[in-house]
């Protein structure tokens, strides 16, 4: 790939929207709502931009794809090739993380069409005198290039005018400088596309999530910042890069919530994580009983050492106690008769929690307060947020809230928890969220599984949905998690580890919890309104499995990603079967996971599958078992297995060429 940086050159667009001009630019890919939102990348990728590019004539055209950073003024250029009926293609590869744009230029190269009619009438036995005096008044008014360019133009242009000879004007050394240089009097540019650029962990991670509170190896005892550091080395065994932490703040007394949350605390009931602020602070403060700030920067440094990070949850909401509600009152609503209006859900009421008021008069001091509580977390060393139902808060507020982070530090992630409305949730995605939550957690059967991957890897969600598969959560046990049977928390793992490229647990799933309210998807004496002490080692644990899967992804780049992700026939619909791919092709997946207990053999096609090697693309000759080594050639295009769900129900291989 050609790239050069160069100052921007006269034109004639639009940058507000369609172009003005000769030429056409139209149907750019990858382009989200025509432009309205960003496209996703990571630092390093290889972006290939697409676009039908034409105009009246036969005239000669020259395309370049252009792109920078969004707060520089000088643009990169690489060269855009012809494939064929006016589609062309262009590569941009951003270094760094950060908020780009890039666009479309193209022009009429007058010298290449100049060489080709001139060769054509010279080749019919025309009179070309005149016409190679055009040419040689092209050079004289070239006006870009680089200094060699330049030399070959001059060089060439006083060499036809000494000898009078065409064929001075017809070197290939020149055509190519007056590419470079000469006059582009219809230059147009489509308008400017916008494009985000992440690090890795934006993509690819497992995460775990726990309640620091609970982490202490004493019953009854709340949990501190030390025992969080404790349990990093187990953890960190299993193969997690993120650990999630709940709301970390002080919690509020008014309307405290009491076990299995009751509307009536008992004095010693630690109250909900969510209900947050109190005397001791709000969003900025730490609750006393975890430690203090120089604990939490201790913890930050220690899951460093581990290959960790620290990943905080953030909900837009107060307890009735926090500090906010006396300092700015005018940012939360009242009742007529000048009662607190408390959260709710109708029919459901949270009485521990008041939301802000992003209609108020004040909108503007309280997006800034908002904002710098995620800068202040941030000077403290975090740089993943996960954020608490933000389908709940105004749009506009959440794409202000991210661009002004991401400007100061383009690695910071957010993680979009909202479990709603389809299109509400790609919305959140397009405005900026990292990644999102999705419905994984109550897919169940194969073809719902099938098409809903399917739709996330399509275009254009493939473009800007990064799901993050989480097997369940703090306030969500799902129905086919409450029979306890390990073979189901060992294939929803599976599934989740697998299929998408980020994945999260939420602690007790090592240890198979499976306790929940009857008739209901929530956890028994949940943890948000009560400390629970575990025995994380506890007999029939599966944190070796999971160990054994996160293994597996970190050497298997083509797990590491959602996009290339394909299913494969298995004549059973109690099984899927599918294969990933890396970007580059050297890295192939093939797995088959149960859906349900009964054992059984299959069929695995493989005959469609082709690997790039340094030989060029080859079929594979064999798969190798991730977890145990164990191999099978292929023959007559596919492998026979028998699939266990009781031992294993996961069948995860690896190409071989």
């Amino acid at each position: 790939m050609s790239v050069s940086t160069q100052k921007s050159m006269p034109l004639r667009a639009d940058e507000r929207g369609a172009t003005v001009g000769t030429f056409h630019i139209e149907d750019v890919y990858p382009c989200i709502d025509a432009g309205r939102f960003p496209v996703k990348r990571l630092a390093g990728d290889r972006i290939d931009v697409w676009a039908d590019i034409f105009r009246s004539g036969h005239d000669v055209i020259v395309a370049q794809l252009i792109w920078r950073h969004e707060q520089d003024r000088d643009w990169q250029r690489s060269v855009m090739t012809l494939q064929d009926n006016d589609r062309w293609f262009g590569i941009l590869a951003p270094a760094e993380p950060g908020r780009y744009v890039y666009a479309i230029e193209a022009w009429t190269d007058e010298f290449a069409t100049w060489k080709r009619n001139f060769e054509l009438k010279q080749k019919a036995g025309q009179d070309i005198t005149l016409d190679a005096l055009e040419g040689a008044a092209l050079l004289t008014r070239a006006q870009y290039g680089d200094k060699d360019a330049t030399a070959i133009i001059l060089r060439q242009c006083e060499d036809f005018l000494h000898k009078g000879d065409p064929a001075s004007l017809l070197v290939p050394e020149l055509t190519s400088a007056m590419a470079e240089g000469c006059v582009r009097s219809d230059l147009t540019r489509s308008r400017s596309y916008p494009l985000t650029v992440d690090r890795t962990l934006a993509v690819a991670g497992a995460w775990y999530e726990m309640v620091p509170r609970s982490q202490s190896a004493v019953p009854g005892q709340h949990g501190t910042f030390r025992d969080c550091i404790a349990r990093l080395p187990d953890i960190a065994a299993m193969g997690f890069d993120v650990l999630y932490f709940t709301p970390i703040h002080p919690i509020g007394r008014t309307n405290r919530k009491g076990r299995n949350n009751a509307l009536t605390a008992a004095d010693d009931d630690p109250g909900s994580p969510y209900a947050i602020g109190s005397k001791e602070g709000g969003h900025d403060a730490i609750h006393p009983d975890l430690g203090t700030f120089d604990d939490f920067r201790e913890l930050i440094a220690a899951c460093k050492t581990h290959g960790m990070e620290i990943a905080l949850d953030i909900a837009v909401q107060c307890s009735p106690d926090h500090p906010w509600l006396t300092q700015h009152s005018d940012w939360f609503k009242r009742l007529p008769d000048g009662s607190m209006r408390y959260a709710e859900n109708p029919p459901k009421k949270y009485e521990d929690i008041v939301n802000p008021d992003f209609g108020c008069e004040d909108a503007g001091s309280l997006w800034n307060a908002l904002r710098d509580v995620i800068l202040f977390w941030i000077n403290q060393g975090v740089r993943i947020f996960r954020i608490d139902n933000p389908h709940t808060k105004p749009f506009n507020f959440w794409e202000w809230l991210i661009r002004e982070v991401q400007t100061k530090d383009p690695g910071v992630i957010f993680l979009a928890e909202a479990f709603t409305r389809p299109k509400v949730m790609k919305g959140l995605a397009k405005l900026g969220f990292t990644q999102s939550y999705t419905y994984f957690t109550w897919r169940t059967q194969k073809g719902e599984i099938e098409s809903y991957l399917n739709e996330l890897t399509g275009y254009p969600e493939r473009d800007y949905y990064r799901p993050n598969f989480f097997v369940s959560t703090p306030d969500i046990l799902p129905y086919h998690l409450q029979s306890g049977e390990p073979w189901m928390f060992k294939s929803r793992v599976a599934l989740a580890a697998a299929l998408s490229s980020t994945y999260g647990i939420y602690n007790g799933f090592e240890i198979l919890e499976h306790e929940a309210i009857p008739g209901r998807e929530e956890y028994l004496n949940s943890e948000k309104y009560e400390i629970k002490v575990r025995n994380w080692d506890a007999p029939g644990n599966i944190k070796s499995y999971i160990a054994a899967l996160n293994r597996a992804r970190r050497t298997n780049p083509a797990l590491l990603q959602t996009r290339n992700l394909r299913f494969l026939p298995v004549d059973n619909d109690q099984i899927i079967a599918f294969t990933k791919q890396s970007d580059d092709g050297s890295n192939t997946i093939v797995g088959a996971i149960a859906l349900s207990r009964e054992s059984r053999e299959l069929w695995l096609p493989l005959e469609s599958i082709r690997m790039e090697t340094v030989n060029g693309s080859k079929p594979p000759v064999a798969i190798e078992n991730l977890m145990t080594c164990e191999r099978h050639a292929i023959e007559w295009g596919g492998v026979r297995l028998r699939l266990d769900p009781l031992r294993d129900p996961a069948l995860l291989f690896q190409c071989l060429a």
